[in-house]
């Protein structure tokens, strides 16, 4: 009985905090583009309010016992212009990343700015739309970054399967090699497994889920530059290096190594 009370009470903290999202869409997002017109100002504001947002609720889901985390080499991330890839195990992944990045960008489905609950939100805080335009898009995640963004990117394009085998896109490698950036790797873990893909965010693990997120010493790309006659290879290159970084049997290695 007492588990199963601790199972409703977790779903419940979990409940709040999507609620808390959408909440933030339809109310606060639309007032915020509403009075203040400074596109930049506007841009500024919206992606600090999102980051102390997703803080109180990574935090409120702790304190509810829907969750612990631990995060490792957070200074990493006290940069600018950063070219933060990671693995996507969860639905929240997200969450914990703009929580904790400062003044954050991502790439976003174009259907999210037709959404009524997250068009404000979209608009607001200026973020990438992706609309299937492949050059478009990395062009203009390149420029996010010269302009002092850090971005966040996934470069699965979706959620982890439950069997963990990770098949990257290129469209990362190609942004890193075409601006001579280097990589931010985040890799995250979460055990047991929660809002994993093809799972209904209700169905939690009979215990509080522990997230270990640990921000990883830069991947340098001038040597995959170096080492291919085009850009092109060069993408192909670091994609397969990327691949095997972020494959779940290297990152259970280095999870249990440290």
């Amino acid at each position: 009985m007492r588990r199963n009370l601790a199972g409703y009470w977790r779903v419940f903290g979990t409940a709040l905090g999507f609620l808390a999202v959408g909440i933030g869409g339809v109310l606060i997002f639309p007032l915020l583009n509403l009075f203040v017109r400074g596109r930049e100002r506007r841009t500024v504001i919206a992606r600090d309010l999102i980051s102390l947002t997703f803080r109180c609720i990574v935090r409120s889901m702790r304190a509810m016992g829907v969750l612990q985390y631990e995060i490792n080499g957070l200074e990493r991330l006290e940069r600018q212009g950063l070219l933060i890839l990671a693995n996507h195990p969860t639905l929240i992944d997200i969450v914990f990343l703009m929580a904790f990045v400062k003044r954050a960008n991502c790439i976003v489905k174009s259907a999210l700015w037709r959404n009524p609950f997250t068009h404000s939100t979209m608009r607001a805080a200026a973020y990438i739309r992706n609309d299937g335009d492949g050059s478009r898009l990395v062009d203009d995640c390149i420029a996010a970054v010269r302009r002092g963004s850090n971005l966040i990117i996934f470069p699965e394009g979706t959620r982890t399967p439950a069997d963990g085998s990770i098949a990257l896109r290129r469209g990362a490698a190609n942004i890193a090699v075409r601006d001579l950036r280097n990589i931010t790797p985040v890799l995250i873990r979460c055990t047991p497994a929660m809002l994993s893909k093809g799972v209904r965010w209700w169905r939690l693990p009979s215990r509080s889920s522990h997230f270990r997120i640990e921000i990883k010493e830069d991947i340098e790309i001038q040597p995959f530059v170096a080492a291919a006659s085009s850009e092109v290879l060069a993408a192909r290159y670091l994609t397969k290096h990327l691949q095997n970084y972020f494959s779940e049997k290297n990152y259970r290695h280095a999870a249990v190594g440290r």
